[in-house]
């Protein structure tokens, strides 16, 4: 079904349901305010008429009065004033005073100690003496949820602002919302937030009904709260807002009993208050608690050691920097870098910098900080990136012949961690989608479908792992937690194994957040603790009886419950850290939530850590990754939120573009995910014909969704191949940089660090790139025309259908029937020569059309799509060579095209297996 969407004016005329978020409608309120004020004021200066520009300043003051309530800056106080300049007509101060705070928004110099409404030199003076300072104080907000005066408000903020002291390292404001509804739309508005001060009682309802401000509440339970008692509805606040944005320091002041209390609430507040405490003490527990997440313990211990004189006899002549400053010939280094990373270069047998392999001082506290911030009960820093964090992982859960699920579709590393493991593969299909040659992601039912194959076989005990990637390459992000939960509800002990390469971003956003592994963890864990579960379950297991068990479909069709008293939650995940987040290439983190993680893999995980992890890990990315921390718990919120925008722009530009539209688009929802995977209904983020869509609804409910920040450009209508449109037009003629691309698609991505101009860059080039192709269709030949019309239709008409994994050649599964494969034996194997040969593509057909197995001895990835087709030990089928036979790649790794493709001899399985092979020929 198509969501239908409602259209409202906004009170400056402007049509809002061409706004995907209120943040975008904040900036250009005060863009257009900024002007309207500005051509009223010049108006009547010239003595013209007037009237439209007065019409539409008033409205705009009207559109942001509700949007200003949320923030600190400007101010409710201080709107109300240029409300009042313009009642007075005073248009001259009320369009200067516009412009400063306008100004002040875009540069972000109100985060510097405040904008005072001075003359335009005075203010400049100002700014120029603050940046004169030097380092400047960290701003933030405080939300204040209280139902109070203006009067008491202004007393409650010059009361805090009086506590300010000269050594404080951190500077806030003080915002001021009236009830529940209002709080939350501050927490999911306002990213400036750091803390939230919840006061006595307050209405449910907020008096604002703008709608674009109300959908920030789309998707929270509301039903029932509004029903509360005054007094519940703080501590439930701070829950709701513990959920949202789990970052934020939350205070409570009640004037009921604190001792009765304070027990409750202490996992969600950090403090509780009788009455009205003295400000000191309230302003000194929001400056700590902000300064327990600005802490970056390793980072500081590196400075520290970097100013100290010391004399080095050890190894490491480049520490210190000394064989660069005392050298007469790379001077050059010095001068490119810098002298500091240098000065901190050193190992770990220095002293106070402490040990990745063994920590217990700063990087066993930048760990455990880490953990915090990403919700995990235990996290590791890694230094050679998530390839070796998969190892790790894989190495330390998977003994010799466990059985692991795994999506074929996967980072090499997985495959290569599982033959280091000797684990024994089994694995799953991803949806294909052959029109873009590219995987989605693998189908709920097809792994419950092994999961109950392996129970049918009565083998269910030797399944250990579940290993997927999440979010793909592409976008394509899971429902963890029903995921999980499904599959405990067949193997309770089964643990998971979540690649977040892509995916570290994802923890700091209230949408993205609830289909990260560790949030879903922790969720699950928590359900199954509660009474109302297990009553839940208790209905589940009547009404799910033992007739329905028996029948397969049955169980692949129902919504299945674990046994709270047997499932057991053993989460890991993997990040790459350097890939979405601030931190040097190759800085990657593990994070763990596993119950048995204790009894049951501590040991392991740590020779496995030892086994993969240098003695001589790289200091900078260790700090790079305590660093990359600190910023995201107090501004990752932002930084998300931005990301998405500059993403959710991009889309809007190039679908609205004429020219653009002709040789390009971004592929939509319903593009990638098909309609059984998605309930919502919804089928783009945004078209011409609706406008935009609100993505939290299907993030809710959708088995798979898409994350907006990746943006698969089709470029079939162009005729030219994603490789070649990469190199050839992106990279080398306009230093436009892009990993992902497959025959007919190149994949772009916001992140964090994305700026607007950026943006503007690549819709400058795209433009360009259609006008040199509109010109060079025109001046085609009718025979050049031809070959580009048979060059579109290759990438858009002729695209050969993405296979699915054969299977594992019988002398590399343990028993004949199984479906899993000993990826290890036939890793190893391939070692021999005398036990392999090379076919070229035309020799491979003549064997498979005569009835031969042909087994590959190699993996065999081409690059794009960037996939195995072929894993040592798997049988090669008739769609696979017709996968090969039709892919036109310059890259296929494990491929040499003077010798071709490197397979098993028939007597070297004959030999391997000999009664299986008899088996066989029968």
């Amino acid at each position: 079904m198509k969501r239908r969407h409602k259209r409202e004016r906004g009170r400056d005329g402007v049509s809002l349901n061409v706004y995907h978020s209120v943040w975008q409608l904040r900036t250009d309120g005060w863009n257009h305010l900024k002007d309207n004020t500005g051509r009223l004021a010049d108006a009547l200066a010239q003595g013209r008429d007037a009237e439209g520009f007065r019409r539409q300043v008033a409205e705009g003051l009207a559109l942001l009065e509700p949007i200003e309530s949320y923030w600190a800056f400007p101010g409710r106080q201080v709107f109300h004033s240029l409300q009042e300049l313009f009642e007075s007509g005073d248009y001259e101060t009320l369009t200067r005073k516009v412009a400063r705070i306008n100004r002040a928004l875009v540069s972000h110099s109100y985060r510097r100690g405040g904008v005072p409404l001075l003359e335009e030199e005075e203010h400049e003076e100002e700014e120029r003496a603050l940046e004169e300072q030097g380092e400047v104080r960290p701003y933030f907000e405080v939300l204040v949820v209280d139902e109070i005066s203006p009067q008491e408000e202004e007393r409650l903020k010059a009361g805090l602002r009086r506590m300010r002291r000269p050594e404080d390292k951190f500077i806030y404001e003080v915002v001021v919302v009236p009830s529940f509804e209002d709080a939350l739309i501050a927490v999911l508005f306002n990213f400036n937030l750091q803390a939230c001060v919840i006061r006595y009682g307050f209405p449910f309802k907020s008096q604002y009904r703008l709608e674009i401000l109300r959908q920030l509440l789309e998707g929270i339970e509301e039903r029932g709260l509004e029903h509360l008692s005054e007094s519940e509805r703080g501590p439930l606040l701070g829950a709701k807002i513990a959920e949202l944005r789990p970052e934020l320091d939350l205070y409570l002041v009640t004037d009921v009993s604190v001792e009765d209390i304070a027990g409750k609430l202490c996992r969600n507040f950090n403090r509780v208050f009788y009455r009205q405490e003295d400000y000191l003490e309230l302003d000194l527990s929001i400056l700590r608690g902000v300064n327990d997440r600005y802490q970056t313990p390793f980072f500081t211990a590196l400075k520290e050691y970097s100013r100290q004189p010391t004399g080095v006899f050890h190894a490491l002549p480049i520490s210190r920097g000394k064989s660069i400053v005392k050298s007469n010939w790379i001077q050059d280094m010095a001068q490119f870098y810098g002298l500091n990373i240098f000065l901190a270069e050193t190992s770990a047998t220095s002293g106070g910098l402490d040990s990745l392999l063994d920590p217990t001082g700063p990087i066993k506290q930048a760990q455990e900080l880490a953990a915090r911030a990403f919700g995990a009960r235990q996290t590791f820093f890694v230094t050679n990136g998530t390839s070796t964090a998969n190892k790790i992982v894989v190495q330390a859960v998977v003994q010799p012949g466990d059985v692991v699920l795994v999506d074929r579709n996967c980072h090499k590393s997985h495959h290569y961690g599982l033959v280091l493991a000797g684990a024994q593969v089994v694995y799953l299909d991803s949806y294909p989608l052959d029109e873009y040659s590219m995987y989605g992601a693998v189908p709920l039912k097809e792994i419950k479908r092994t999961l109950l194959e392996y129970r049918r076989a009565d083998r269910l005990d030797r399944v250990k792992l579940l290993l997927l990637t999440n979010c793909t390459f592409d976008g394509i992000v899971y429902d963890v937690e029903r995921v999980m939960e499904e599959c405990l509800a067949i193997k309770p002990d089964l643990v998971f194994l979540w690649d977040e390469a892509w995916f570290a971003f994802a923890g700091f956003h209230p949408t993205y957040r609830r289909r990260t592994a560790m949030a879903a963890a922790a969720r699950l864990r928590e359900r199954y603790r509660s009474a109302e579960y297990r009553k839940r379950y208790d209905t589940f297991r009547e009404t799910f009886g033992a007739k329905d068990a028996e029948a397969e479909q049955t169980w692949l069709e129902t919504r299945l419950l674990p046994d709270p008293e047997r499932a057991r939650i053993r989460v890991y995940a993997t990040q790459s850290t350097h890939k979405t987040l601030t931190a040097l290439r190759q800085g990657s983190m593990i994070h763990i939530f596993d119950q048995d993680f204790k009894h049951k893999v501590e040991e392991a995980f740590h020779e496995a850590y030892m086994t993969h992890t240098s003695t001589s890990p790289n200091y900078q990315i260790l700090a790079s990754l305590d660093v990359g921390r600190r910023q995201v718990e107090l501004e990752g919120y932002e930084l998300v939120q931005k990301q998405v925008e500059l993403a959710m722009a991009l889309r809007e530009r190039v679908a609205s573009h004429p020219l653009l539209r002709k040789y390009f688009r971004f592929l939509t929802i319903e593009e990638l995910i098909p309609a059984d995977y998605r309930p919502s209904g919804i089928e783009a983020y945004y078209s011409l014909e609706n406008g935009w869509s609100r993505m939290e609804q299907a993030w809710r409910s959708d088995e798979f969704v898409l994350d907006p920040s990746r943006l698969t450009l089709y470029i079939g209508p162009t005729g030219i191949d994603g490789d070649t449109f990469k190199h050839d037009y992106l990279m080398d003629k306009y230093g436009i940089q892009i990993n992902k691309t497959s025959r007919n698609t190149v994949l772009f991505m916001t992140n964090i660090g994305t700026t607007r101009s950026s943006v503007a860059y690549l819709i400058e080039v795209l433009v360009k790139i259609a006008q040199e192709l509109d010109d060079q269709v025109e001046d085609l030949s009718p025979a050049q025309r031809q070959l580009h019309q048979r060059q579109v239709a290759a990438l858009i008409q002729d695209l050969p259908p993405l296979p699915n994994f054969s299977y594992f050649h019988t002398s590399f599964r343990p028993e004949g029937d199984a479906r899993e494969g000993d990826l290890r034996k036939a890793f190893f194997m391939a070692y021999d020569e005398s036990l392999c040969e090379y076919l070229k593509l035309q020799d491979l057909h003549k064997h498979i059309v005569a009835g031969r197995e042909v087994v590959s001895a190699m993996f065999v990835i081409p690059y794009p799509p960037g996939f195995p087709i072929l894993v040592p030990g798997q049988v090669i089928s008739q769609d696979i060579l017709a996968f090969m036979q039709a892919l036109d790649t310059r890259e296929i790794h494990g491929y040499r095209p003077e010798l071709g493709f490197r397979v098993f001899t028939e007597a070297a399985l004959s030999a391997v297996h000999p009664v299986q092979q008899a088996v066989a020929a029968s």
